[in-house]
């Protein structure tokens, strides 16, 4: 019979006399991976068609682009992540190899490059309706800036996970990550990665409601209302889309939650990602069905595709 011997310090660290490879660990993981792999080729696909549909070369599908590109790069994370944790469930393995706290760190990075990539698509829904004169501000370099700019700074503000060692291995879950419990981090992570931007796209969306409502009220052209109501009705999609992503990501929230008042629950992170990373793929969904540019690019080079097959087959 096979053994596998472990240090004592690990086994006091995940909080168990023994280890157990429980029976749902391998069928869950191959799910996971599967929804995250799905994830990834619809990505590829909006880059594919945005590169090369020059009806998608328009700053605010950069943007929209530019928040793929961070789901992207959460769901390659995500999937590296979950394909070790196959392995070291599958051969047992019961410690962390030498890019577990990098990932631990990026994955923290790309939620901060996801979150922020759509609170920076309503602020230029909100200047565009607000400042409309104002054309630097709309402008493809100044937006690419912003861009550049959030990457960069979500660079750094990850950074107190790994300056602290907030980022350890759980054995259990088979990961690097910060354990469910209260910490200056675990609260610095909620309020920069979650709070400042949710808040900031809904803050947005009730402000330019009430501006529609007051333009409604008094003599408006009729392109000015248009423009306003399209959009306010861009950031009501981005409420949506955020609002997906944080109700699957409930479990994952009343984990953190109750680790500021009892201990961590056995297996939480494997429980909690399993709704994070299958989110990610309904997502991908959303974003094709909400982009109307790269939809209509889709079905423009379907009917193509048909009218070509029709021929050959009468």
């Amino acid at each position: 019979m096979n053994t596998t011997a472990l240090p004592i310090s690990l086994l006091k660290d995940s909080n168990t006399s023994i280890i157990i490879n429980q029976s749902w660990f391998i069928p869950l993981d191959i799910l996971l991976l599967v929804c995250l792999f799905l994830a990834i080729l619809m990505s590829l696909l909006f880059f594919f068609i945005v590169l090369t549909d020059k009806t998608c070369h328009t700053v605010p599908i950069m943007l929209v682009t530019n928040s793929c590109f961070a789901n992207f790069s959460l769901t390659i994370f995500l999937f590296w992540m979950t394909i070790i944790t196959l392995y070291n469930d599958l051969q047992q393995i019961y410690y962390q190899d030498s890019f577990c706290i990098f990932r631990g760190y990026m994955t923290h990075v790309a939620f901060f490059w996801l979150f922020y990539s759509y609170f920076l698509q309503a602020i230029y829904s909100y200047i565009t309706v607000i400042y409309p004169t104002r054309l630097f501000w709309q402008s493809r370099k100044f937006q690419f800036f912003l861009i550049i700019l959030i990457w960069i700074v979500g660079f750094i503000c990850a950074c107190p996970g790994i300056a602290t060692g907030a980022i350890k291995y759980l054995v259990d879950d088979q990961l690097c990550e910060i354990p469910f419990h209260f910490s200056i981090v675990t609260v610095y992570n909620i309020i920069y990665i979650y709070l400042i931007p949710v808040n900031g796209i809904i803050f947005i969306y009730y402000k330019l409601i009430l501006y529609v409502r007051e333009m409604n009220k008094r003599v408006t052209s009729a392109n000015t209302l248009l423009r306003a109501q399209r959009e306010l009705k861009m950031v009501f999609r981005i409420v949506i889309l955020i609002s997906i992503l944080l109700t699957l990501s409930v479990p994952y929230t009343i984990f953190v939650f109750m680790g500021f008042f009892t201990s961590p629950l056995k297996y939480d992170f494997r429980i909690a990602l399993t709704f994070v990373e299958s989110s990610l793929l309904f997502f991908m969904i959303v974003v094709f069905k909400f982009t109307d540019p790269v939809r209509a690019s889709i079905m423009k080079k379907l009917h193509q595709r048909l009218n070509v097959v029709a021929p050959i087959m009468t």
